[in-house]
């Protein structure tokens, strides 16, 4: 990937947040500070102003701002989950396949928030969108699935762990973030192999 198509990501991405980011809260009240959607609209401004205003001649330059804009501007878990994910990213993107790329930020998300699949966080998308990748088949119906399957998880991980069984019936607003992260990518036409 290179440095044009990683800022065409994020912007893609931005866009997403900023649209979505009322439902995104709306989907934290009920088992969150109902805070996830104002944080990420506000990380993703600070990450847009940064990939505006500087010069990049590696991708991996591109990564690291969006992973310490996001730790830096994002409050609660998701501003060091999503900053590590970005950080992870950056580290192997310029010498190594995007997919192993994606699998570094998995592992630093899963070192950071310490969460597996089927903890109804993150983790539950992020893993099945990496296989997919893996296996060229990533698609906005898989990637929307692997959002609904949260519903039926009763939270261990994370702020919603705290409501217990009433997390259950309730999408996971990590989860549907990560989703417009992965539908940015497939909808801005990047190459990503």
């Amino acid at each position: 990937m290179n440095v044009q198509d990683a800022i065409k990501w994020m912007s893609q991405f931005n866009d997403k947040i900023q649209a979505n980011k009322d439902y995104l809260s709306e989907l934290d009240r009920p088992i969150g500070d109902g805070d996830h959607g104002s944080n990420m609209a506000r990380g993703m401004a600070a990450v847009m102003e940064e990939l505006t205003n500087k010069e990049f001649t590696k991708t991996s330059e591109v990564f690291k701002t969006v992973g310490m804009q996001l730790l830096s501007k994002v409050g609660g878990a998701s501003g060091s989950l999503y900053g590590s994910a970005f950080v992870g990213i950056s580290k192997g993107i310029d010498t190594q396949a995007f997919v192993d790329s994606m699998q570094d930020a998995l592992d630093m998300i899963i070192k950071r928030g310490k969460a597996t699949v089927g903890e109804k966080t993150m983790v539950d998308v992020w893993t099945p969108v990496i296989q997919d990748l893996r296996e060229n088949k990533l698609s906005l119906d898989n990637i929307t699935a692997y959002v609904e399957t949260t519903k039926d998880i009763v939270a261990t991980k994370g702020r919603a762990s705290y409501v217990g069984e009433r997390s259950l019936g309730h999408l996971d607003p990590g989860s549907q973030s990560t989703a417009y992260l992965f539908e940015a990518l497939i909808e801005s036409g990047v190459a990503y192999e």
